[in-house]
């Protein structure tokens, strides 16, 4: 959006009546919306009751001077743009209110063109903070705890860990199988700390050649070898005051292991061909979707590291064990790749989404939903948009029936021998504990204990 585009407001101040009128004039002619203020006082209570783009205030006024209005309207976190107008005999007040936070000063008399090129460019300025403030906002919603979306008991125990382990210090490892956002929770733990305006960096440890890790870990120094034409900066070091994601931890290399675990209890490290060690200001973040425990007990990774990464530690949950939050995810990643509302799911396409095992967790999901949108016609997700392997996974659990008799049958009370059927044989499986039955069926423990009390198999309590 241009300058020209928008309805700028603007508050012009100035003791001198006539010359308020004059600047007036000028800016509604170019399509501003102008207010007029005698004095400071009045313009201070004037731009707490309405939201200006653009203030233009003399230096001297009486009850307030311009320089005090600033002061005031900064101790009120009032960020709107000031510009100043001065004589030439008081250009230091003008330089005073620049250290103050005004924009620019302009000084009379002044001519017309000259103060339109410099409205104009003020306000492109004050469009530009604008768009930032929005753009960080929205980094901040789309990272904060609550747009983990989820409001199934594995996604509010998942999201009050995350919020009462964001503030700390400690060293976390992230599990859960491919899909499931590890990165996505990694982020919200840096944005939602004290690290925030630092940055946050990412490595997939399983993406990078054995022979090019250390150096993109730790950088290297001019020379350090073949190729190595100039000093450069590592991953440890960009990440200075920041979070470090190691992601897919298990995929690092034996030697490497040793390396980062002598970072981690030195905290400091050294650039490959480097002499002097560079302290470490960093927190450690690591995800993995593999059995750390089991690759600790066939010797694929160090026992000692396991314990310096997992000081916390946080499971993400499959997508199948929460299957309540399908809706509502889909209705975020809707509106994320349309910018429209409600995103209407078709009865039959929702009830085979809720009974698929989702290998590929939330990311399937979400391109799943990116495939119906590209495919749809209409703003309903429909069983026909839905991929193959989605719709045969759910049709082989209707194989058992074979054919359909000529007499027909009673579809109700088959589907309730073989639900019971089913939920007998998962809880012979499990031992007889709901919870880890669930898990096999790929269902939450609210849905099976109300499925087993319908069933009068259990206290649906």
């Amino acid at each position: 959006m241009s300058v020209k585009e928008k309805k700028y407001k603007i508050l012009v101040v100035d003791d001198e009546n006539s010359l308020r009128e004059m600047l007036s004039i000028l800016l509604q002619r170019r399509g501003y919306q102008v207010d007029q203020a005698a004095d400071g006082v009045m313009a201070l209570s004037m731009s707490q009751e309405c939201s200006y783009d653009l203030i233009i205030s003399d230096i001297q006024m009486p009850k307030m001077t311009g320089i005090e209005l600033l002061r005031q309207l900064r101790s009120q976190d009032n960020n709107v743009t000031v510009m100043m107008m001065t004589a030439f005999s008081s250009t230091e007040e003008a330089v005073e209110a620049m250290k103050l936070g005004a924009y620019d000063y302009i000084t009379k008399p002044f001519k017309n063109d000259e103060i339109r090129l410099v409205i104009k460019n003020a306000l492109e300025r004050e469009q530009l903070q604008q768009e930032n403030r929005q753009l960080k906002q929205q980094l901040g919603q789309r990272f904060s705890f609550q747009s983990l979306i989820g409001h199934s008991p594995a996604m509010l125990k998942l999201i009050s860990l995350l919020e009462r382990i964001a503030p700390s210090q400690a060293n976390v490892l992230i599990t859960g199988e491919s899909g499931t956002g590890k990165e996505l929770a990694a982020k919200a733990l840096h944005l939602n700390s004290d690290r925030k305006g630092h940055p946050f960096v990412p490595i997939n440890c399983g993406a990078i050649p054995e022979n090019l890790l250390e150096s993109e870990l730790f950088g290297h120094e001019k020379g350090a070898f073949t190729g190595a034409d100039k000093r450069k900066e590592g991953l440890f070091e960009s990440a200075d005051h920041g979070t470090l994601f190691l992601d897919e931890i298990g995929e690092l290399p034996m030697g490497m292991q040793v390396k980062l675990l002598r970072v981690l209890q030195e905290r400091e490290f050294r650039r490959v061909g480097g002499t002097h060690n560079i302290p470490l200001n960093i927190r450690l973040v690591a995800a993995t979707n593999q059995d750390l425990t089991e690759m600790i007990k066939d010797g694929s990774f160090r026992e000692d590291l396991y314990y310096r990464l997992n000081v916390v530690s946080i499971e993400l949950p499959p997508l199948r064990t929460r299957s309540d939050d399908i809706p509502l995810l889909i209705n975020s990643f809707y509106e994320r790749l349309t910018g429209k509302g409600q995103y209407q799911i078709q009865k039959r396409a929702l009830e085979v989404l809720l009974n698929y095992e989702w290998p590929g967790n939330v990311r399937e999901l979400e391109n799943l939903v990116e495939r119906c949108v590209v495919l749809g016609e209409t703003d309903e997700l429909t069983f026909e948009c839905l991929p193959e392997q989605v719709k045969n996974k759910n049709h082989n659990l209707c194989s058992a029936i074979g054919n359909l008799p000529e007499e027909g049958f009673d579809l109700e009370k088959w589907l309730e021998d073989m639900e019971r059927t089913v939920l007998l044989q998962a809880l012979e499986k499990s031992g007889g504990v709901k919870k880890r039955a669930a898990e096999l069926l790929g269902i939450n423990f609210r849905s099976i204990r109300y499925r087993l009390g319908k069933l009068g198999l259990g206290d649906d309590s």
